[in-house]
């Protein structure tokens, strides 16, 4: 009766909330408004309540509020209710970020190893598979089939005893078994009923749904959702991974009923692939623990990262397991502090991995054995490998008669050397020349402010051409062979033999209008193949010309009369003639230091810089 009641009172209240408010809205303005307008309005509002069955009127009382938040759905949703799916890292206005709860700190040289593991968004990239060591947990879902003398097919669910109730055969516990021994678990418990011509199919269908709290010095701590079967590192990377300055690597707990049911070491999976087999339960909490004994290794190794070790780890075994010191590393740096004064040691690898260390210990790996066999390259026209390891001391004449070259193709008169350690020295010579002149520009005195303005021009034409020249890679070139003389030099590391080919061609570059290779001409001079380029441009300097010989050597000629003899001056097939630009000496003042620095780039280049 009371329930009867309850109904027509709701009726009633359905039928009169229309009409007090709009008595309510307008009452106020009731002295202004005639008696036949205020019926009106009723009228209106009865009209509202008989059609609000079918259709949704518009009040204020049904114009929804609501504010379409990052991740809501825009059908269907009622005054009050919000969209279940995450939000995909979009924060709600006023929602702090890690930005300001965690101010961004400078990139760290020598980031933590296996930092790495929560880089990208596996997270989102789940698989529907089922996990044969899955743990059934209440809540789950297992589709199950009979045929035979008996039919049946039904989706039961685990219950929460962890039982499943199947008509005529009665619960069967399933809780914590594996998902690939369920079928055989319910199979089993079937037959001991229908001994005969039944036959059986059963299959896991989902898991639980879980929510797992992760906590500790991680970057955004909290409760999150996902399924039983999901892994530690699926629930901390959607907790936005360990923090690197703060939370450890090697100590991650699993804690139920307060109690640690497994452990994680990120190491371990990052080298070896393991990780605990666990089945999450609802209410279950990762916990990060803080940071260990760190150590960091700086160069040197393949791994140059800031390890996290665990106090019977802090040996150079460790380090050296963790880092792998490169193929030529001998020895190892140690730096750190032991009672409150600085420590430092110089050991072979073997001595290091010995010692104990400390956390804050910094490590580097150095190469500091006089290597005793080194590595040289072969170029041009030969036959077989491009590189040859040799013993230390070994000389040019040794390696030559080891390099396979055939004689119609290869010029071996003419072998020259291409060395590291000498194309560094030209460089620093031309460095040399380079901020001499820089100098001599920006210090010279001025007498005038006409000079003055003279003297700014040349300072910025000076910049552009040094600025040209520090451009320039030297090529270290030796020259080895004269007139068919090699000379019997040791080698270096990183030596480059090269045998130049057999060519008919002289080239002709620089500062001509044609610069190309022309057909060797045992008659032609020098004059004769700057002709057939196209003669001088402008900027051509026509008094020294640059002649490099096919062995490397590099001599001048003048064509106003020559620099050298008769035999000197004669070209060679392979030969390159390179015009120099001119240097203007109405514009510039240090002529001087600039010719020098063009013919330096050319001999160590073979390029013409202006």
């Amino acid at each position: 009766m009371m329930a009867h009641n309850v109904i027509k009172l709701k009726q009633s209240l359905a039928v009169a909330l229309p009409l007090l408010i709009t008595f309510l809205v307008f009452s106020t303005n009731a002295n202004s408004q005639s008696a036949e307008q205020i019926e009106q309005l009723r009228q209106r509002a009865q009209q509202t309540n008989s059609s609000s069955a079918g259709t949704s009127a518009v009040s204020p009382l049904n114009i929804s509020s609501q504010r379409t938040l990052p991740g809501a759905t825009q059908s269907g949703s009622a005054v009050g209710q919000f969209s279940t799916q995450p939000r995909n890292g979009v924060s709600l206005p006023g929602e702090p970020t890690i930005d300001t709860v965690f101010p961004l700190q400078t990139a760290m040289e020598n980031p933590p190893f296996a930092a790495n593991l929560f880089i990208g968004g596996f997270e989102s990239e789940r698989t529907s598979g089922m996990n044969d060591n899955y743990l059934v947990a209440p809540g789950d879902k297992i589709s199950i089939w009979l045929w035979g003398a008996v039919n049946f097919s039904d989706v039961v669910t685990v219950d929460n005893q962890g039982n499943i109730f199947i008509p005529n055969i009665g619960p069967i516990r399933v809780a914590n078994t594996p998902a690939g021994s369920v079928n055989q678990t319910v199979t089993g418990k079937i037959r001991q009923v229908y001994t005969n011509d039944v036959n059986v199919y059963v299959n896991l269908l989902t898991t639980t749904p879980v929510s797992v709290y992760v906590s500790g010095p991680v970057l955004r701590p909290g409760q999150y959702a996902g399924l039983a079967s999901d892994s530690v590192l699926y629930f901390l990377k959607r907790a936005g991974g360990v923090d690197f300055q703060r939370g450890s690597f090697r100590q991650i707990d699993v804690l139920r009923d307060n109690k640690v049911v497994a452990s994680a070491d990120l190491y371990a999976f990052f080298r070896n692939g393991k990780l605990p087999s666990l089945s999450f339960k609802d209410g279950d909490t990762i916990l990060v623990h803080p940071i260990g004994n760190t150590i960091t290794v700086e160069t040197g190794a393949r791994n140059s990262f800031t390890f996290e070790f665990l106090n019977e780890e802090l040996n150079g075994e460790a380090v050296n397991y963790f880092a792998r010191p490169g193929e030529f590393a001998s020895h190892a740096s140690v730096a750190g502090v032991r009672g409150d004064k600085q420590y430092a040691r110089y050991l072979s690898i073997e001595e290091f991995s010995t010692l104990t260390l400390r956390a804050g210990d910094t490590v580097e790996y150095v190469a500091d054995n006089e290597p005793q066999i080194y590595r040289i390259n072969v170029a041009g026209a030969f036959s077989g490998a491009s590189q040859v390891m040799i013993d230390k001391g070994t000389r040019l004449l040794d390696v030559l008669d080891h390099i396979e070259a055939d004689t119609a193709l290869s010029d071996t008169q003419n072998i020259f050397l291409l060395r590291e350690s000498v194309a560094i020295k030209q460089k620093e010579i031309i460095e040399e020349g380079l901020q001499r002149l820089e100098r001599s520009m920006y210090t010279a005195p001025i007498s005038s402010t006409g000079e003055g303005a003279i003297r700014a021009q040349e300072a910025q034409l000076v910049a552009d051409f040094i600025a040209r020249a520090r451009q320039v890679e030297p090529q270290g070139r030796v020259v080895v062979s004269e007139n068919g003389d090699i000379a019997n030099i040791l080698l270096e590391p990183n030596d480059t033999i090269v045998i130049p080919e057999i060519t008919d061609l002289v080239h002709v570059g620089g500062e001509v209008l044609l610069p190309q290779s022309i057909v060797f001409n045992p008659e032609a001079t020098t004059e004769d193949y700057l002709a057939w380029a196209g003669g001088f441009t402008e900027r051509a300097e026509d008094e020294r010309i640059l002649i490099v010989r096919k062995n490397g050597n590099v001599t001048f000629s003048n064509l106003n009369g020559s620099l050298l003899s008769g035999a000197e001056s004669k070209l060679e097939p392979g030969d390159q003639i390179i015009v120099l630009p001119a240097i203007d000496t109405k514009v510039l003042q240090a002529v001087k230091d600039i010719t020098q620095i063009v013919f330096q780039v050319a001999v160590a280049a073979n390029v013409a810089t202006n």
